[in-house]
C-alpha cells in the first residue's frame, strides 16, 4: 500500500487543476500503448523470430487484459481505496513496461503486455471519476475538456511516438519511454492526488462475478481481434470464443442479480439517460476508433508514407481536437442552459462532413488534401465528447461515478473492436468485390481503358522494360493498379459508412432530456 495522506477540500479545490492533469497523463499513457506497438510490428517480429499471427497477441494480449479490468475498476476502486488502487497500476504499467522492452522471446513479451493491460486498465476509468468528484458540477466541463484532450490525442499519437521510435531507435524503447512518464505520474499522484469521498469498504469478493466477466469480456475481444484472420464463423474457435462469451455473460447477468455486494453494480442501468449514454458511446467508439485505425492503413498502404510522415499528416487534427475541448468546456461552463444536445448535433455534422472529405481522397492525394479534413474531424470529435459525457453521467450519484465510468469506458472500448472487426470484414469483401467489377471495364475494353493501357506500355517501354518481358510485367503493373483502386474504393466507403453509422446515434438524444448545463445527481460539492 502507499502512505495515505490526507488532503482538507479547500486543498483539492485549489490543486484541482493539476490532479486533473496528473490523472489524465497516467490515463494517455496507458491509451498510447493501445496504438504504439502497431508501427514497431515488423521490428519485433524481426527481433525475435515470431510469425505474424504470433506476433499479433503483443496487442492482443493487452487490450483483452485491458477490457478485463475496466468494468471492475470501479469495484476495485473500492476494494483498495481509489488513491491506493491508481497509484497502484501507474506502478504495474511502469514495471511491465520495463519487462516488456527486456523480453527476449515472444512469449515473455506477450505475458508482460498481458500484466501491462491488467495495470493501465483501471486508469481510465479511475481518472474519470477522480475528475468527476473534486470539480463541482459548474466547472466540470473544462475537467473533463482536460481529460478528453488526453483520451482523444493518446491513441492518435501512438503511430507518430511509435515511428520516431522505431525510425531513431529500436523497439524495446516504445517500452522504455513509459518509465519516465510513469514515474513522474506516480509522484504527481502521490503529491496531490486524494481519496475518495464515497469510498464504500468492501469485505465479501465476488470471486464467481470477476471469472465470468473476465471470461465474457475477454472471450468476446479476442473473437472480434482474430475473426477477420480465422473467416468469422467458419472458424470453429471463433465460434467456441462466441458460445463462451455469450454463456458466460447470461450467466454474469443472472449472477449479479442475486447476490447482495456484486463486482458490477447493474442497477444502474435502470437509469435510462445513463443506459443511452451507453448506446451513443458504442456507437462513437466504432466511428471513431473504425476511421482512426483505416486512416493510417490508406496512408501507408497506398501512399506509401512511413509510420512518422503518418503521425505528422495526423497531429494537427490531434490538436485541433484538444483546443477544441478545451475551449467548449470553458463556453459549456460559462453558458448553465446551453442545451447541451445542441453541441452534440453540431459534432456529428462537423464529423459528418469530415468523412465526407474522407471519402474523396485518391491514390494521389497529398498532404495539403489531408489537412482540412482532420481538422474537422478532431473540432467535430471535440464537440462530441465533453457534451456526451455530461449528458451521460447527469444522473450519477457520486457514490455510483466509479462503476458508472467503468461501465461507460468498457462500451467504447468494445464499439471501436467492433467498429474495427466490421471495418476489416467490408474492407476485404468490398476490395474484392471492386477489384472483380474494375476487372470487368478492363476485360470490355473501353476507349478509357484501352488509353490507359497505352500509356502503362508506353511507361514500361521507357523504364526499360524489353519486349519478351512486356506482356507479363504489364499484367503485373495492371493487377497492381486495379487492386489499389479497389483498395481506395473500399477505404472511401468505410469512411462514409461510419459518418452515417454516428448519424444514426442522433434519434437517442431524445432519451437524455437533462440536457441543460453540466449538472449530476450528487448537487454541487
Amino acid at each position: 500500500m502507499f502512505p495515505q495522506r490526507q488532503f482538507s477540500d479547500v486543498e483539492i479545490h485549489r490543486n484541482r487543476f493539476l490532479i486533473a492533469m496528473t490523472v489524465t497523463l497516467a490515463a494517455m499513457m496507458e491509451l498510447l500503448d493501445t496504438s504504439i506497438v502497431n508501427v514497431a510490428i515488423s521490428q519485433i517480429m524481426g527481433n525475435l523470430g515470431a510469425t505474424l499471427e504470433e506476433v499479433t497477441w503483443v496487442s492482443t494480449g493487452y487490450i483483452v487484459a485491458n477490457v478485463i479490468v475496466l468494468p471492475i475498476s470501479g469495484w476495485l476502486s473500492n476494494r483498495f481505496g481509489r488513491r491506493n488502487y491508481f497509484m497502484g497500476s501507474i506502478a504495474l504499467f511502469i514495471v511491465s513496461s520495463f519487462f516488456c522492452g527486456n523480453a527476449s522471446t515472444l512469449g515473455s513479451l506477450v505475458f508482460w503486455r498481458i500484466v501491462q493491460g491488467l495495470g493501465g486498465g483501471g486508469l481510465i476509468a479511475t481518472a474519470q471519476s477522480t475528475i468527476f468528484e473534486i470539480f463541482s458540477p459548474r466547472e466540470i466541463g473544462t475537467g473533463m475538456a482536460i481529460f478528453g484532450m488526453g483520451i482523444m490525442m493518446g491513441p492518435t499519437l501512438g503511430p507518430t511516438v511509435g515511428g520516431f521510435i522505431t525510425y531513431h531507435a529500436s523497439w524495446p524503447w516504445i517500452f522504455y519511454i513509459n518509465i519516465p512518464i510513469g514515474i513522474g505520474a506516480l509522484m504527481l499522484a502521490n503529491n496531490l492526488l486524494p481519496d475518495s469521498r464515497f469510498h464504500e469498504k468492501i469485505s465479501k469478493v465476488d470471486w464467481l462475478g470477476i471469472a465470468l466477466l473476465a471470461t465474457s469480456i475477454g472471450t468476446l475481444q479476442v473473437m472480434l481481434e482474430r475473426g477477420e484472420r480465422m473467416q468469422w464463423f467458419d472458424s470453429v474457435e471463433i465460434q467456441l470464443y462466441a458460445a463462451t462469451s455469450l454463456f458466460t455473460f447470461v450467466t454474469f447477468i443472472w449472477h449479479e442479480r442475486r447476490i447482495d455486494h456484486p463486482v458490477v453494480n447493474l442497477a444502474i442501468l435502470r437509469d435510462r439517460q445513463f443506459a443511452t449514454g451507453l448506446v451513443f458511446s458504442f456507437l462513437l467508439g466504432m466511428s471513431l476508433f473504425a476511421t482512426v485505425f483505416y486512416l493510417p492503413l490508406y496512408l501507408q498502404t497506398l501512399l506509401g508514407f512511413n509510420a512518422w510522415e503518418t503521425g505528422k499528416v495526423i497531429l494537427p487534427g490531434a490538436i485541433a481536437n484538444g483546443l477544441t475541448m478545451a475551449l467548449l468546456g470553458k463556453f459549456i461552463e460559462k453558458n448553465e442552459n446551453l442545451d447541451l444536445r445542441l453541441l452534440v448535433i453540431i459534432g456529428i455534422s462537423i464529423f459528418g462532413l469530415s468523412m465526407w472529405q474522407h471519402g474523396h481522397f485518391t491514390t494521389q492525394s497529398g498532404d495539403h488534401d489531408f489537412f482540412w479534413p482532420l481538422i474537422l474531424r478532431g473540432v467535430g470529435l471535440g464537440f462530441l465528447f465533453v457534451p456526451l459525457n455530461a449528458l451521460t453521467m447527469a444522473h450519477i450519484q457520486p457514490r455510483e461515478v466509479p462503476n458508472a465510468t467503468g461501465i461507460y469506458t468498457l462500451v467504447r472500448q468494445l464499439g471501436g473492436s467492433v467498429g474495427i472487426a466490421a471495418a476489416a470484414f467490408l474492407y476485404v469483401h468490398w476490395s474484392a468485390e471492386f477489384k472483380a467489377d474494375l476487372s470487368l471495364h478492363v476485360v470490355e475494353g473501353t476507349a478509357g481503358t484501352q488509353q490507359g493501357l497505352f500509356w502503362m506500355q508506353n511507361w514500361l517501354y521507357g523504364n526499360g522494360t524489353n519486349s519478351a518481358e512486356l506482356p507479363e510485367t504489364l499484367l503485373r503493373l495492371l493487377d497492381a493498379k486495379l487492386t489499389a483502386q479497389a483498395s481506395m474504393i473500399a477505404f472511401e466507403q468505410i469512411f462514409m459508412l461510419f459518418s452515417v453509422t454516428l448519424a444514426c446515434a442522433i434519434p437517442l438524444l431524445v432519451f437524455m432530456p437533462l440536457a441543460k448545463g453540466i449538472r449530476r445527481g450528487g448537487g454541487d460539492h
